[in-house]
């Protein structure tokens, strides 16, 4: 799935990876007035599978290649690089409310597009979120779920092709093909797998994130809480903020990932000496003579000055530290063999349920304010969560199962 002249052949000869039998061979896309045309037939539609390639390791920003749109009988793959050609006709197809658009892990594909057209496609349904709603587990792959739902083959050979380069191959071009082809047959059987067992509104719940366009929009002044600092000192954490939002702007600036910039590591020791000049920040690891005497130098050296003068109700409290007795490691050792058997007999992720910060305020706190104790998630396993802790139920074994045992409540 995700991760550069143009082809002259409409039509790709064989290779290994195939699009589905029952579909034609895949059209190449590479002029606007193709794209108007394709994309006019799949607003005719109700489901389009879509899915990107795309290069990132040199750039901040991804660099769309290749879209690929499989509707109910044609599959073609769009040359997002073609001289002259305007994707606005794909915008379109991915506002139209009446056409559902599928994807497999679609947050990077869903971030390209909403760089290019301002929205997330709508409506949009991710087969990896349905999967695990499904019992699949944690983020099965592409492939797996492929041949677990149809019994299909994806042959990932052109995985880490540089998409960039033109001309584009068959191979590449039915690979890119493969996916959105299949991927009708995994979303049909998923779809009614859920409709079955009454939990497709479980995926639109977590759809909701993925739908909001704020998703895709990180806050510079939040991307040190990412570093995971193990520290309580907010003074420290004051400069990790702002050298981390500094990075971020320069990064996006620039167009440069923010890890060639600077990494992790230097990063948080930056932030530890909070270097006061060129000469202090050259001899940072990881910080170049070059990059300290340069415009980068200059700017990082001002932002660390500027949170250094902050006072000291301005400064970020350490993250996720909360008032109050640590949990029982014990009690969420319980919790997590409970969570774990409650997802084991309703046939679902256990990642989509609670995280571990879910755990750890749920053996602290009485009735705390988290995504387990709502919806069908309390249903599933925070009710029970609250029982346990109550005493009004055990947790035994039968064969080689975990089982609930009801009490009395007794302490």
């Amino acid at each position: 799935m995700s991760r550069s002249s143009q082809s002259r052949s409409s039509h790709p000869g064989s290779s290994q990876a195939r699009a589905r039998g029952d579909f034609p061979p895949p059209a190449l896309i590479t002029t606007t007035e193709a794209l108007d045309a394709l994309c006019t037939r799949l607003r005719a539609e109700t489901v389009v599978t879509v899915d990107t390639e795309f290069m990132r390791e040199r750039t901040y920003w991804p660099e769309l290649c290749v879209v690929q749109l499989a509707g109910e009988a044609e599959v073609a793959v769009v040359d997002a690089q073609a001289p002259g050609i305007d994707l606005a006709p794909l915008g379109a197809l991915l506002a139209d409310q009446a056409v559902m658009k599928v994807f497999h892990a679609a947050r990077q594909d869903i971030e390209i597009f909403v760089l290019r057209f301002g929205d997330v496609p709508r409506p949009m349904f991710d087969t990896q979120v349905a999967a695990m709603v499904a019992g699949f587990g944690d983020q099965v792959g592409y492939d797996s779920l492929v041949a677990a739902t149809t019994g299909g083959h994806i042959d990932k050979a052109h995985r880490f092709s540089d998409w960039a380069v033109r001309p584009l191959s068959s191979a590449q071009i039915n690979y890119a093909a493969a996916d959105v082809t299949h991927l009708r047959g995994v979303y049909a059987k998923l779809r009614a797998r859920l409709e079955q067992d009454g939990r497709l509104d479980w995926v639109g719940e977590e759809m909701a994130l993925l739908s909001d366009p704020a998703t895709y929009q990180p806050d510079p002044e939040h991307m040190w809480e990412r570093l995971r600092p193990r520290t309580n000192n907010r003074r420290l954490l004051g400069v990790l903020r702002a050298v981390a939002a500094w990075r971020e702007r320069e990064a996006q600036k620039s167009n440069i990932p923010r890890g060639r910039m600077l990494k992790d590591e230097a990063l948080l020791e930056i932030a530890a000496s909070a270097p006061d000049s060129v000469e202090a920040l050259s001899r940072m690891r990881g910080v170049s003579r070059g990059f300290a005497e340069g415009r980068m130098g200059a700017g990082l050296i001002a932002a660390i000055a500027e949170a250094r003068a902050l006072p000291d109700d301005a400064l970020p409290e350490a993250p996720n530290q909360r008032d109050g007795p640590k949990p029982s490691p014990a009690l969420v050792s319980l919790l997590k063999v409970l969570l774990a058997a409650k997802c084991e007999q309703h046939h679902v992720a256990p990642k989509l349920v609670a995280n571990s910060e879910d755990i750890d305020r749920l053996a602290t706190e009485d009735e705390p304010d988290v995504a387990a104790l709502s919806g069908w998630r309390r249903e599933v396993f925070g009710a029970d969560a609250l029982a346990l802790k109550a005493g009004g139920v055990a947790l035994g074994v039968s064969g080689k199962r975990i089982r609930l045992i009801r009490t009395q409540g007794v302490d």
